[in-house]
C-alpha cells in the first residue's frame, strides 16, 4: 500500500475516533502539507529509516519543503505523525516491521518563558478599566486566574460559581466543511485543565459586570452577543499593547505573568500547579524553573536581611 493511502485510511478509521477534533486537524494538515508530497508515493516498506532521516533532514534545512525551512518544534510535529501512523500500519499488518522509532529528532530549545512586568501589568490594567472595555476585562481575568485564552471564550456565565470560577471547557477557531469559519467547543487541554479557580476578591466586582454584559450566554463576547474568534480576541490584545507603547508578546504572557506573580507572592507549587490545571506540581517546575529561581533568590535576600 502506498503511504499517502495509509496515511489517509488512519487519519479517519484510527486518529479521528480517538483524539480532539483538533487534533485531527492538526494532524490532517501534517499529512497533506508535508508529508504525502515528499513520502506519499513510496510503498510503505520502501520507508527505511535511511530515507526517512534524509527527509527530515530536508524539511530542517528547507531543502525538502517547499515552504522553506521549517522549525525544529514543526519538524518534531512531523515526525510524531510519521511515527504514529507507520506504528498503527505495523499493529494492523500493513507492513513488516516498525521503523519510525529510529528516525533521529532535531534538538529543540525549551521556550523562554516571557511575562509583563509591574509596570507594564499595571499600564494594561489602567487601559482597560480606564475605557470600560468590558469586552476586554478578560485579560485582566487572565492575569489573576491562570486562564488560557480558549477556557476563557469558552466561559459561559453560569460557570461562574459565587467567587469561584469552573473551567469544563476550552474552544478553538476552526472551519466547517466549506470552509468557513467556525468556533469549536471542547473539553479542556488534558483531564487535569478541568478545575476550579478561585477568583481573588479584588476582581469579583470586574467579573460581576462582565456577567451583566450583551446579550450572550459567554462572559466574554461582543455587547450585540456575537461570538468571538480566538484570534480576534488576540488581534485585539496585540493592538492594546501597540497603543500602550509595550513591546509584543503573546496572550499566553498573560497566564505566564499570573505564575510569575502567584511565586511572588510565596504560592507553593501543589497549589498553583492546581489552579494552572497542569498534571502534577513537576509540569509546573519544568515549565517555570526559573521564574522559581528568581523567587528563591528573593527569600534567600530575606533571610540574609536578618543577619544585619
Amino acid at each position: 500500500m502506498k503511504y499517502a493511502s495509509w496515511l489517509r485510511l488512519w487519519l479517519d478509521n484510527y486518529v479521528k475516533p480517538a483524539v480532539k477534533q483538533r487534533t485531527y486537524e492538526r494532524y490532517g494538515e501534517i499529512v497533506e502539507r508535508h508529508v504525502c508530497g515528499e513520502l506519499g508515493d513510496y510503498e510503505l516498506d520502501e520507508l527505511l529509516p535511511s530515507r526517512l532521516q534524509v527527509y527530515t533532514a530536508g524539511i530542517l534545512s528547507g531543502g525538502g519543503n517547499k515552504g522553506g525551512r521549517l522549525r525544529p518544534n514543526t519538524v518534531n510535529s512531523i515526525i510524531t505523525v510519521i511515527q504514529h501512523s507507520l506504528k498503527a500500519a505495523y499493529a494492523a499488518g500493513e507492513t513488516g516491521s516498525y521503523v519510525g522509532d529510529r528516525i533521529q529528532r532535531p534538538a529543540v530549545r525549551a521556550k523562554e518563558i516571557c511575562c509583563f512586568s509591574h509596570e507594564e501589568q499595571a499600564r494594561i490594567e489602567r487601559e482597560i478599566y480606564g475605557k470600560r472595555n468590558v469586552k476586554m476585562y478578560g485579560v485582566i481575568l487572565c492575569m489573576y486566574t491562570g486562564l488560557r485564552i480558549g477556557e476563557l471564550l469558552a466561559l459561559e456565565k453560569t460557570d461562574i460559581d459565587g467567587d469561584k470560577i469552573r473551567v469544563t471547557k476550552s474552544c478553538h477557531d476552526g472551519k466547517d466543511e466549506n470552509g468557513i469559519f467556525t468556533r469549536r467547543t471542547d473539553t479542556p487541554k488534558t483531564p487535569s485543565s478541568v478545575r476550579v479557580i478561585p477568583i481573588p476578591k479584588r476582581i469579583i466586582p470586574l467579573v460581576r459586570v462582565m456577567q451583566k454584559y450583551g446579550k450572550s450566554k459567554y462572559l466574554v463576547s461582543s455587547k450585540d452577543g456575537k461570538v468571538l474568534a480566538v484570534r480576534s480576541y488576540q488581534r485585539s490584545f496585540e493592538l492594546l499593547l501597540k497603543r500602550l507603547g509595550i513591546p509584543h508578546r503573546g496572550f499566553h504572557a498573560l497566564r505566564h505573568t499570573f505564575t510569575t506573580r502567584a511565586m511572588e507572592c510565596g504560592m507553593d507549587v501543589k497549589t498553583l500547579s492546581e489552579i494552572l490545571g497542569h498534571k502534577n506540581p513537576t509540569t509546573t517546575l519544568m515549565h517555570y524553573a526559573h521564574s522559581l529561581d528568581e523567587h528563591k533568590n528573593a527569600m534567600m535576600n530575606r533571610v540574609g536581611e536578618l543577619l544585619k
